[in-house]
């Protein structure tokens, strides 16, 4: 067999600099939570709870001690981002905030605030729709921008309900943003079908909120399912990228397997002559990927 690791695929950019901030923290001495997993990877959460990293889910901050129990304490604001009430609830508990959330995010955190502002100084009010997993991370930091007052529909069908139960207005203005790691194909039919049913087509403004890097890993991983006989696509139960990246593969590769790491790999998938692809989510590391190539290389 020949074995092929993508070299598109590994960490995105934003966690890349999360995990690099909270490896640096840790090695500075002292404790350090995150709000929730800093990545959708189970082998990547285990080798950094190993070094120190401790992980507090949103919902058990409240419950926290106050100031006088968290003094060298550091609180991990990961790459998905958080409301503005995550913020001042750490700042009230005495946290020292390491903050990693994505540029990316970020930038549209702005542009949702900013859209908010202008849909609710016409007359009468526009509403925000967002295209996005419903209680994912990152789509909670976005929607809480804005206090909740956003729609959020996960797929096309959502989004004709959403019309049809009212919750969305076509003859108010609409502004459409995307969670960052969605399929493009998909978010670019939904605004389609939106502004075909929308009263007044320019009411809609869509903003292009899909990470370049997520988008441009889309192309190239058609093109890499494809060029191979078998294809192990390496991801997190959680990931969200991982799910949309995997179903994009195996519409491509019918031979396409998804594995959390080489424990997964199952001899009876290869074939001698098999030209093997591994590649993975924006959540997965590369030594995960290079632990598997060389797992299916031991099979031969």
């Amino acid at each position: 067999m020949q074995i092929e690791i993508d070299r598109n695929s590994g960490f995105c950019g934003g966690v890349i600099r999360a995990i690099g901030q909270a490896e640096a923290s840790l090695k500075s001495g002292g404790r350090l939570i995150s709000i929730g997993e800093i990545v959708h990877n189970e082998a990547e959460l285990n080798r950094l709870k190993a070094e120190g990293l401790e992980t507090m889910q949103l919902a058990d901050l409240g419950g926290m001690p106050g100031p006088e129990g968290n003094e060298g304490v550091s609180l991990l604001i990961r790459a998905h981002g958080e409301p503005p009430s995550t913020y001042e609830l750490a700042r009230s508990k005495g946290y020292r905030i390491i903050d990693c959330t994505c540029p990316v995010v970020l930038n549209i955190q702005k542009s949702i605030r900013e859209a908010y502002a202008r849909t609710h100084a016409a007359e009468p009010f526009g509403q925000i729709v967002i295209f996005g997993k419903i209680g994912h991370a990152e789509v909670l930091g976005l929607v809480g921008q804005v206090e909740g007052d956003a729609v959020v529909v996960e797929n096309l069908d959502q989004l004709k309900a959403a019309l049809e139960e009212g919750k969305i207005l076509p003859h108010r203005p609409v502004e459409i943003f995307s969670q960052t790691t969605k399929s493009p194909v998909e978010y670019g039919e939904l605004c389609r079908w939106l502004s075909a049913r929308m009263v007044y087509p320019r009411l809609l403004t869509v903003h292009d909120t899909i990470c370049r890097q997520v988008a441009s890993r889309h192309r190239e991983l058609e093109v890499f399912a494809r060029t191979h006989d078998v294809v192990l696509f390496v991801a997190g139960q959680s990931s969200s990228n991982g799910k949309v990246l995997f179903d994009l593969c195996k519409a491509c590769n019918i031979r396409t397997y998804r594995i959390g790491g080489e424990q997964d790999i199952q001899g009876e998938w290869f074939r001698r002559d098999d030209n093997v692809g591994v590649c993975g989510a924006t959540s997965t590391p590369r030594w995960l990927l290079d632990r598997v190539a060389e797992s299916v290389k031991n099979l031969q």
